[in-house]
């Protein structure tokens, strides 16, 4: 006895594995979410503290930027669990797996520039300008490595 095919869906995307996607992207966001939420909300009480005065013109813009960035992956990562409540039931699971997709991408990467904002900001506080240019650029380093170098080479792109 054979198992039946999948159906597909009007991509010709299997449903199966369109769900299994959907399910995975979900589980992703759920953990970058969190993480990205409590940043934002501390970023947003950093004014109302008695040092943020001290900040110099240099720090109070990498700060808006950093905030800027923060807000932005907020949105980005809660984008498609707003898509999926609007086009509920209304078979849209492939536009769904893509544009999620993308806007997770998006937001990993404002993320990421958050972080590295983040890190400009504690270390040039703390141990000066110079300090704060290499640490956040050791950051953005970091990512480069873990985020790209790692796995395009352990499975480079298809050539076409």
């Amino acid at each position: 006895m054979t198992t039946p095919e999948p159906a597909p869906s009007a991509d010709g995307i299997p449903k199966d594995t369109l769900n299994r996607n959907w399910t995975e992207l979900l589980q992703e966001l759920r953990s970058t979410q969190t993480g990205v939420q409590v940043l934002t909300g501390f970023l947003l009480a950093v004014p109302f503290t008695d040092r943020f005065d001290t900040l110099d013109d240099v720090e109070r813009t990498a700060y808006l930027v950093v905030l800027a960035c923060s807000v932005g992956a907020t949105v980005a990562l809660l984008a498609p669990v707003a898509h999926h409540r609007i086009l509920f039931r209304r078979d849209r699971r492939p536009w769904l797996v893509q544009s999620a997709n993308r806007i997770a991408r998006a937001g990993l990467v404002l993320a990421a520039l958050t972080m590295c904002g983040v890190v400009f900001l504690a270390f040039s506080i703390v141990a000066g300008r110079a300090a704060g240019i290499v640490a956040s650029l050791a950051t953005v380093l970091g990512y480069v490595a873990l985020w790209l170098v790692v796995p395009l080479r352990a499975h480079p792109p298809a050539r076409r």
